[in-house]
Protein backbone atom coordinates (compact mmCIF):
# COMPACT_ATOMS: atom_id res chain seq x y z
CA UNK A 1 0.00 0.00 0.00
CA UNK A 2 1.14 3.31 -0.71
CA UNK A 3 -0.51 6.68 -0.67
CA UNK A 4 -0.66 9.21 -3.71
CA UNK A 5 2.66 10.75 -4.59
CA UNK A 6 2.77 14.34 -2.83
CA UNK A 7 2.38 17.42 -5.22
CA UNK A 8 5.84 19.55 -5.09
CA UNK A 9 4.53 22.54 -3.72
CA UNK A 10 3.22 20.47 -0.62
CA UNK A 11 6.59 18.92 -0.45
CA UNK A 12 8.37 22.08 -0.34
CA UNK A 13 5.74 23.46 1.91
CA UNK A 14 6.34 20.92 4.51
CA UNK A 15 10.17 20.91 4.28
CA UNK A 16 9.75 24.73 4.98
CA UNK A 17 8.02 24.19 8.35
CA UNK A 18 10.37 21.80 9.80
CA UNK A 19 13.11 23.89 9.28
CA UNK A 20 10.94 26.90 10.54
CA UNK A 21 10.71 25.06 14.25
CA UNK A 22 14.10 23.41 13.96
CA UNK A 23 15.51 27.13 14.03
CA UNK A 24 12.71 28.26 16.56
CA UNK A 25 13.79 25.90 18.61
CA UNK A 26 17.38 27.29 18.96
CA UNK A 27 16.89 30.89 18.35
CA UNK A 28 16.66 31.38 21.93
CA UNK A 29 19.50 29.41 23.06
CA UNK A 30 23.04 31.03 23.72
CA UNK A 31 26.14 30.15 21.33
CA UNK A 32 27.43 28.51 24.51
CA UNK A 33 23.66 26.56 24.96
CA UNK A 34 23.89 25.14 21.74
CA UNK A 35 27.41 23.84 21.71
CA UNK A 36 27.70 22.29 24.91
CA UNK A 37 26.75 18.90 25.68
CA UNK A 38 24.47 19.50 28.79
CA UNK A 39 24.39 15.47 29.37
CA UNK A 40 25.98 12.43 27.60
CA UNK A 41 23.04 11.17 27.60
CA UNK A 42 22.41 13.81 24.80
CA UNK A 43 24.46 15.16 22.01
CA UNK A 44 25.47 18.59 21.74
CA UNK A 45 22.64 20.49 19.85
CA UNK A 46 25.03 21.62 17.08
CA UNK A 47 25.21 17.85 16.47
CA UNK A 48 21.84 17.68 15.85
CA UNK A 49 21.79 20.69 13.53
CA UNK A 50 24.88 19.60 11.14
CA UNK A 51 23.44 16.14 11.27
CA UNK A 52 19.89 17.46 10.13
CA UNK A 53 21.75 18.81 7.41
CA UNK A 54 23.82 16.22 5.97
CA UNK A 55 20.83 13.54 6.50
CA UNK A 56 19.22 15.91 3.98
CA UNK A 57 22.18 16.38 1.64
CA UNK A 58 22.91 12.47 1.51
CA UNK A 59 19.18 11.54 0.77
CA UNK A 60 18.03 14.59 -1.09
CA UNK A 61 20.87 15.52 -3.39
CA UNK A 62 23.50 12.55 -3.59
CA UNK A 63 20.78 9.24 -3.66
CA UNK A 64 16.97 10.93 -4.61
CA UNK A 65 17.55 9.15 -8.05
CA UNK A 66 19.06 5.88 -6.73
CA UNK A 67 18.60 2.79 -4.19
CA UNK A 68 20.50 4.95 -1.61
CA UNK A 69 23.53 4.90 -0.09
CA UNK A 70 23.99 2.43 2.70
CA UNK A 71 26.11 2.96 5.64
CA UNK A 72 29.18 4.47 3.51
CA UNK A 73 26.85 7.39 2.69
CA UNK A 74 26.05 8.28 6.37
CA UNK A 75 29.71 9.15 6.48
CA UNK A 76 32.14 11.32 9.11
CA UNK A 77 31.30 13.09 12.70
CA UNK A 78 27.42 12.82 11.14
CA UNK A 79 27.69 9.15 11.37
CA UNK A 80 25.27 8.59 14.34
CA UNK A 81 26.06 4.84 14.57
CA UNK A 82 29.71 5.37 14.31
CA UNK A 83 29.70 8.27 17.06
CA UNK A 84 27.32 7.13 20.15
CA UNK A 85 26.00 10.08 21.73
CA UNK A 86 28.74 9.90 24.90
CA UNK A 87 31.40 10.88 22.58
CA UNK A 88 30.16 13.48 20.30
CA UNK A 89 31.03 16.19 22.52
CA UNK A 90 34.94 15.13 21.58
CA UNK A 91 33.92 15.25 17.84
CA UNK A 92 35.71 18.19 15.66
CA UNK A 93 31.71 20.11 15.50
CA UNK A 94 31.72 23.19 13.76
CA UNK A 95 29.97 26.01 15.46
CA UNK A 96 27.00 27.37 15.38
CA UNK A 97 27.08 29.98 12.49
CA UNK A 98 28.28 27.37 10.16
CA UNK A 99 26.19 24.65 11.12
CA UNK A 100 23.02 26.95 10.29
CA UNK A 101 25.37 28.17 7.08
CA UNK A 102 25.31 24.46 5.79
CA UNK A 103 21.25 23.61 7.10
CA UNK A 104 20.99 26.58 4.74
CA UNK A 105 23.02 25.69 1.94
CA UNK A 106 21.39 22.32 1.55
CA UNK A 107 18.18 23.47 1.50
CA UNK A 108 18.37 25.37 -1.29
CA UNK A 109 20.14 23.37 -3.12
CA UNK A 110 17.53 20.42 -2.52
CA UNK A 111 14.74 23.27 -3.50
CA UNK A 112 16.53 23.61 -7.01
CA UNK A 113 16.79 19.91 -7.14
CA UNK A 114 13.29 19.45 -6.78
CA UNK A 115 12.80 21.31 -9.75
CA UNK A 116 14.10 18.27 -12.05
CA UNK A 117 12.33 15.66 -9.89
CA UNK A 118 9.13 14.19 -10.46
CA UNK A 119 7.89 12.75 -7.10
CA UNK A 120 5.64 10.15 -9.01
CA UNK A 121 8.59 8.59 -10.32
CA UNK A 122 8.68 4.85 -10.05
CA UNK A 123 11.99 4.14 -8.08
CA UNK A 124 12.05 2.85 -4.44
CA UNK A 125 13.01 5.97 -2.85
CA UNK A 126 10.70 8.35 -4.64
CA UNK A 127 7.95 5.82 -4.87
CA UNK A 128 4.78 7.73 -3.00
CA UNK A 129 7.32 10.77 -2.36
CA UNK A 130 9.29 7.94 0.49
CA UNK A 131 12.67 9.74 0.58
CA UNK A 132 10.76 13.00 1.21
CA UNK A 133 8.86 12.29 4.22
CA UNK A 134 11.80 10.09 5.20
CA UNK A 135 13.55 13.44 5.65
CA UNK A 136 10.95 15.14 7.31
CA UNK A 137 10.23 12.80 9.95
CA UNK A 138 13.78 12.69 10.66
CA UNK A 139 14.00 16.42 11.40
CA UNK A 140 10.58 16.19 13.12
CA UNK A 141 11.99 13.72 15.80
CA UNK A 142 15.56 15.74 15.76
CA UNK A 143 12.95 18.63 16.85
CA UNK A 144 11.71 15.94 19.96
CA UNK A 145 15.31 15.32 20.62
CA UNK A 146 16.37 19.03 21.12
CA UNK A 147 13.32 19.18 23.19
CA UNK A 148 14.67 16.73 26.10
CA UNK A 149 18.13 18.35 25.56
CA UNK A 150 16.53 21.30 26.36
CA UNK A 151 14.66 19.96 29.31
CA UNK A 152 18.27 18.31 31.16
CA UNK A 153 19.93 21.82 30.50
CA UNK A 154 20.28 23.82 33.68
CA UNK A 155 19.67 27.88 34.06
CA UNK A 156 17.26 29.87 33.09
CA UNK A 157 13.92 28.79 31.56
CA UNK A 158 13.78 28.13 28.10
CA UNK A 159 11.15 30.76 26.99
CA UNK A 160 11.54 29.18 22.86
CA UNK A 161 7.91 28.44 20.74
CA UNK A 162 5.53 26.27 21.55
CA UNK A 163 5.54 25.53 25.03
CA UNK A 164 7.74 29.24 26.44
CA UNK A 165 5.23 30.73 29.08
CA UNK A 166 2.01 28.79 27.97
CA UNK A 167 -0.21 26.88 30.76
CA UNK A 168 0.02 23.24 31.21
CA UNK A 169 -2.39 21.20 30.39
CA UNK A 170 -6.31 22.41 30.67
CA UNK A 171 -7.64 24.29 33.44
CA UNK A 172 -10.65 23.20 35.49
CA UNK A 173 -13.30 25.09 33.79
CA UNK A 174 -12.16 24.90 30.38
CA UNK A 175 -14.72 22.64 28.91
CA UNK A 176 -12.96 19.13 29.34
CA UNK A 177 -15.79 16.88 28.57
CA UNK A 178 -15.70 13.04 28.82
CA UNK A 179 -12.28 12.95 31.12
CA UNK A 180 -12.08 8.70 31.63
CA UNK A 181 -12.29 7.12 35.38
CA UNK A 182 -8.58 6.96 36.22
CA UNK A 183 -9.68 3.07 37.67
CA UNK A 184 -11.30 2.15 34.47
CA UNK A 185 -9.69 -0.51 31.90
CA UNK A 186 -11.49 -1.27 28.53
CA UNK A 187 -11.74 -4.74 27.53
CA UNK A 188 -10.56 -6.49 24.20
CA UNK A 189 -12.12 -9.59 23.93
CA UNK A 190 -9.53 -11.88 21.85
CA UNK A 191 -9.23 -12.14 18.07
CA UNK A 192 -7.35 -12.51 14.97
CA UNK A 193 -6.00 -8.97 14.30
CA UNK A 194 -3.82 -6.97 12.08
CA UNK A 195 -0.94 -5.06 13.24
CA UNK A 196 1.92 -2.81 11.38
CA UNK A 197 1.06 -1.62 7.86
CA UNK A 198 1.93 -2.09 4.17
CA UNK A 199 2.81 1.56 3.89
CA UNK A 200 5.78 2.16 1.82
CA UNK A 201 5.43 6.19 1.71
CA UNK A 202 5.79 7.04 4.92
CA UNK A 203 5.97 4.44 7.36
CA UNK A 204 9.40 2.99 8.36
CA UNK A 205 10.79 -0.45 7.40
CA UNK A 206 10.42 -1.74 11.06
CA UNK A 207 6.50 -1.01 11.03
CA UNK A 208 6.05 -3.45 8.01
CA UNK A 209 4.52 -5.70 7.00
CA UNK A 210 0.76 -5.67 7.81
CA UNK A 211 0.44 -8.58 10.01
CA UNK A 212 -2.12 -11.05 11.00
CA UNK A 213 -2.04 -12.65 14.56
CA UNK A 214 -4.02 -13.75 17.13
CA UNK A 215 -4.11 -11.64 20.47
CA UNK A 216 -5.54 -12.91 23.45
CA UNK A 217 -8.20 -11.57 25.66
CA UNK A 218 -6.79 -8.64 27.48
CA UNK A 219 -7.50 -5.69 29.73
CA UNK A 220 -6.14 -2.00 29.30
CA UNK A 221 -5.98 0.75 31.36
CA UNK A 222 -8.15 3.46 29.32
CA UNK A 223 -5.92 6.18 30.49
CA UNK A 224 -2.12 6.30 30.91
CA UNK A 225 -1.16 6.44 34.50
CA UNK A 226 -1.33 9.49 36.38
CA UNK A 227 0.87 11.27 38.92
CA UNK A 228 -1.97 10.48 41.80
CA UNK A 229 -1.22 7.13 41.10
CA UNK A 230 2.13 6.97 41.26
CA UNK A 231 2.67 9.00 44.41
CA UNK A 232 0.74 6.49 45.52
CA UNK A 233 3.28 4.03 45.04
CA UNK A 234 6.01 6.14 46.34
CA UNK A 235 4.16 6.33 49.42
CA UNK A 236 3.12 2.79 49.50
CA UNK A 237 7.24 2.00 49.77
CA UNK A 238 7.52 1.80 45.90
CA UNK A 239 10.99 2.39 45.73
CA UNK A 240 11.61 0.97 49.14
CA UNK A 241 10.64 -2.67 48.63
CA UNK A 242 12.37 -5.14 46.69
CA UNK A 243 9.32 -7.05 46.08
CA UNK A 244 8.00 -5.20 43.01
CA UNK A 245 10.98 -5.16 41.08
CA UNK A 246 13.25 -7.04 38.61
CA UNK A 247 16.65 -8.17 39.13
CA UNK A 248 17.67 -5.87 36.48
CA UNK A 249 15.11 -3.20 38.15
CA UNK A 250 16.91 -3.48 41.31
CA UNK A 251 20.33 -3.26 39.83
CA UNK A 252 19.15 0.25 38.05
CA UNK A 253 17.69 0.91 41.52
CA UNK A 254 20.51 0.66 43.60
CA UNK A 255 23.25 2.50 40.75
CA UNK A 256 20.59 5.24 39.88
CA UNK A 257 19.54 5.58 43.52
CA UNK A 258 15.70 6.42 42.09
CA UNK A 259 13.02 7.08 44.74
CA UNK A 260 10.95 9.19 42.28
CA UNK A 261 10.42 9.96 38.40
CA UNK A 262 13.44 11.76 36.82
CA UNK A 263 13.51 15.76 37.48
CA UNK A 264 10.89 15.14 40.81
CA UNK A 265 11.85 16.37 44.14
CA UNK A 266 10.72 17.10 47.38
CA UNK A 267 10.16 20.51 48.77
CA UNK A 268 8.34 21.78 51.60
CA UNK A 269 7.08 17.85 51.89
CA UNK A 270 5.28 18.25 48.79
CA UNK A 271 6.80 16.62 45.36
CA UNK A 272 7.22 19.36 42.93
CA UNK A 273 8.76 18.78 39.35
CA UNK A 274 11.00 20.73 36.87
CA UNK A 275 9.82 20.94 32.96
CA UNK A 276 12.02 22.94 30.94
CA UNK A 277 13.69 24.73 34.11
CA UNK A 278 10.62 26.01 35.50
CA UNK A 279 9.52 24.35 39.18
CA UNK A 280 5.96 24.04 39.92
CA UNK A 281 4.13 21.22 42.30
CA UNK A 282 3.48 17.83 40.58
CA UNK A 283 -0.05 17.90 39.44
CA UNK A 284 -1.73 14.47 40.46
CA UNK A 285 -3.76 14.71 37.08
CA UNK A 286 -1.09 14.39 34.75
CA UNK A 287 -0.46 11.42 33.12
CA UNK A 288 3.63 10.50 34.80
CA UNK A 289 6.14 11.12 33.06
CA UNK A 290 10.48 10.60 32.82
CA UNK A 291 9.97 6.95 34.22
CA UNK A 292 11.96 4.03 32.76
CA UNK A 293 10.83 0.86 31.66
CA UNK A 294 12.35 -0.77 34.98
CA UNK A 295 10.05 1.96 37.18
CA UNK A 296 7.21 1.16 34.92
CA UNK A 297 7.17 -2.38 35.08
CA UNK A 298 7.70 -2.23 39.43
CA UNK A 299 4.43 -0.06 39.27
CA UNK A 300 2.60 -2.35 37.06
CA UNK A 301 3.43 -5.16 39.59
CA UNK A 302 2.64 -3.09 42.57
CA UNK A 303 -0.83 -2.99 40.89
CA UNK A 304 -1.08 -6.33 40.18
CA UNK A 305 -1.00 -6.03 36.31
CA UNK A 306 1.26 -5.87 33.82
CA UNK A 307 2.75 -3.82 31.10
CA UNK A 308 0.73 -4.29 27.53
CA UNK A 309 2.67 -5.77 24.82
CA UNK A 310 3.20 -4.04 21.86
CA UNK A 311 0.53 -6.17 19.73
CA UNK A 312 -1.97 -5.34 22.47
CA UNK A 313 -1.38 -1.61 22.59
CA UNK A 314 -1.68 -1.32 18.73
CA UNK A 315 -4.85 -2.90 19.39
CA UNK A 316 -6.24 -0.94 21.63
CA UNK A 317 -4.87 2.47 20.15
CA UNK A 318 -6.93 1.80 16.80
CA UNK A 319 -8.24 -1.69 16.08
CA UNK A 320 -12.07 -1.42 14.52
CA UNK A 321 -13.66 -4.25 15.47
CA UNK A 322 -16.96 -3.10 13.26
CA UNK A 323 -15.30 -2.74 10.06
CA UNK A 324 -12.39 -5.24 11.38
CA UNK A 325 -9.47 -2.80 10.17
CA UNK A 326 -6.62 -0.76 11.82
CA UNK A 327 -6.97 2.98 12.35
CA UNK A 328 -4.11 5.13 11.58
CA UNK A 329 -5.03 6.97 14.38
CA UNK A 330 -7.11 6.23 17.43
CA UNK A 331 -10.04 9.20 16.23
CA UNK A 332 -9.60 7.49 12.82
CA UNK A 333 -7.50 8.14 9.65
CA UNK A 334 -7.00 12.04 10.00
CA UNK A 335 -4.21 13.49 10.52
CA UNK A 336 -2.30 13.71 14.15
CA UNK A 337 -3.05 17.35 15.12
CA UNK A 338 -2.58 19.80 18.00
CA UNK A 339 -6.36 20.07 18.61
CA UNK A 340 -6.78 16.24 18.57
CA UNK A 341 -3.80 14.97 20.78
CA UNK A 342 -1.54 16.98 23.08
CA UNK A 343 1.34 17.14 20.53
CA UNK A 344 3.78 19.71 18.60
CA UNK A 345 4.82 21.15 22.39
CA UNK A 346 1.90 23.29 22.39
CA UNK A 347 1.57 22.71 26.14
CA UNK A 348 5.01 21.86 28.39
CA UNK A 349 4.21 18.66 29.14
CA UNK A 350 1.14 16.26 29.55
CA UNK A 351 -1.91 17.61 29.75
CA UNK A 352 -4.97 16.35 32.37
CA UNK A 353 -7.44 13.06 30.86
CA UNK A 354 -9.82 14.40 29.07
CA UNK A 355 -8.08 17.21 27.51
CA UNK A 356 -8.80 16.52 23.72
CA UNK A 357 -12.25 14.36 24.04
CA UNK A 358 -12.11 12.88 20.17
CA UNK A 359 -8.82 11.05 21.12
CA UNK A 360 -10.58 7.78 21.78
CA UNK A 361 -9.73 4.87 20.33
CA UNK A 362 -12.57 2.09 19.19
CA UNK A 363 -12.13 0.74 22.62
CA UNK A 364 -12.15 3.44 24.48
CA UNK A 365 -9.00 4.32 25.40
CA UNK A 366 -8.08 7.77 25.98
CA UNK A 367 -4.78 9.49 24.61
CA UNK A 368 -3.10 6.90 23.39
CA UNK A 369 -1.42 9.11 20.72
CA UNK A 370 0.02 12.52 22.83
CA UNK A 371 0.95 13.59 26.05
CA UNK A 372 3.91 10.45 26.78
CA UNK A 373 5.49 7.64 25.12
CA UNK A 374 4.56 4.25 26.96
CA UNK A 375 6.27 1.82 27.46
CA UNK A 376 5.04 -1.98 26.51
CA UNK A 377 6.82 -4.99 27.63
CA UNK A 378 7.49 -5.72 24.09
CA UNK A 379 11.59 -6.18 22.78
CA UNK A 380 12.60 -4.04 19.77
CA UNK A 381 12.30 -7.23 17.16
CA UNK A 382 11.34 -7.47 13.44
CA UNK A 383 7.58 -8.58 12.13
CA UNK A 384 7.75 -11.77 9.87
CA UNK A 385 8.94 -10.97 6.60
CA UNK A 386 10.65 -8.08 7.72
CA UNK A 387 13.09 -5.97 4.96
CA UNK A 388 15.22 -3.28 5.94
CA UNK A 389 14.85 0.14 4.35
CA UNK A 390 16.66 1.75 2.60
CA UNK A 391 19.74 1.03 5.12
CA UNK A 392 19.76 -1.70 7.84
CA UNK A 393 20.93 1.11 10.47
CA UNK A 394 17.94 2.79 10.76
CA UNK A 395 16.18 -0.40 12.54
CA UNK A 396 17.85 -3.75 11.54
CA UNK A 397 20.98 -2.98 13.78
CA UNK A 398 18.85 -2.46 16.71
CA UNK A 399 16.88 -5.65 16.87
CA UNK A 400 17.31 -7.57 20.31
CA UNK A 401 16.54 -7.92 23.33
CA UNK A 402 18.60 -4.78 24.63
CA UNK A 403 15.72 -2.45 23.64
CA UNK A 404 11.94 -1.82 24.78
CA UNK A 405 9.12 -0.56 22.38
CA UNK A 406 7.79 2.39 23.41
CA UNK A 407 4.52 3.78 21.87
CA UNK A 408 2.30 6.80 20.48
CA UNK A 409 4.13 9.74 20.71
CA UNK A 410 4.40 12.61 23.52
CA UNK A 411 3.20 16.04 23.99
CA UNK A 412 7.02 17.14 22.44
CA UNK A 413 6.25 14.83 18.90
CA UNK A 414 5.76 17.01 16.09
CA UNK A 415 2.19 15.70 14.17
CA UNK A 416 3.85 14.07 11.47
CA UNK A 417 5.91 11.84 13.37
CA UNK A 418 3.62 9.82 14.79
CA UNK A 419 1.03 7.15 13.84
CA UNK A 420 -0.33 4.42 15.77
CA UNK A 421 1.73 1.59 14.00
CA UNK A 422 5.27 4.24 14.60
CA UNK A 423 7.56 1.99 16.88
CA UNK A 424 10.14 4.01 18.93
CA UNK A 425 12.68 1.94 21.46
CA UNK A 426 14.99 2.77 24.02
CA UNK A 427 17.11 0.96 26.82
CA UNK A 428 14.89 -0.18 29.70
CA UNK A 429 16.91 2.60 31.56
CA UNK A 430 16.57 5.88 29.92
CA UNK A 431 14.03 8.03 31.44
CA UNK A 432 15.14 11.42 30.17
CA UNK A 433 12.45 10.34 27.42
CA UNK A 434 9.13 11.77 27.73
CA UNK A 435 8.18 7.98 28.72
CA UNK A 436 4.77 7.22 30.74
CA UNK A 437 3.13 4.42 30.63
CA UNK A 438 -0.07 2.45 31.08
CA UNK A 439 -1.23 -0.63 32.63
CA UNK A 440 -2.95 -4.05 31.19
CA UNK A 441 -4.07 -7.53 32.27
CA UNK A 442 -4.91 -10.94 31.17
CA UNK A 443 -8.64 -11.81 30.76
CA UNK A 444 -11.18 -14.22 30.18
CA UNK A 445 -13.45 -13.50 26.93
Amino acid sequence: MTAPALEPRVLRDRLREARDRTLELVAPLTDADVTRQHSPLMSPIVWDLGHIAHFEEVWLLENVDGAGPGAEGLRGIYDAFRHPRVTRDRLPLPDRATCLGYLADVRRAVLRKMEGIDPRADTPLLRGGYVFNMVLQHEYQHNETIMQTLQLMDGKPYAGPGPGGKPCGVAKGDGVENQPQTDAMAHFPGGDVFVGTDDRSQAYDNERPRTRLRVEPFRIDRQPVDNAAFMSFIAAGGYRSDAHWSGAGLAWRAAERAEAPLFWFRRDGAWWTRTLGRDAPVDPALPVCHVSWYEADAFARWAGKRLPTEAEWEVAAGWDPVRRRALLHPWGDEPATPSRANLDAVHPGPAPAGSHPGNVSPLGCYGMIGDVWEWTSSRFLPYPGFEAFPYPEYSEVFFGDEYRVLRGGSWATRPGAIRNTFRNWDYPQRRQIFSGFRCASDARS
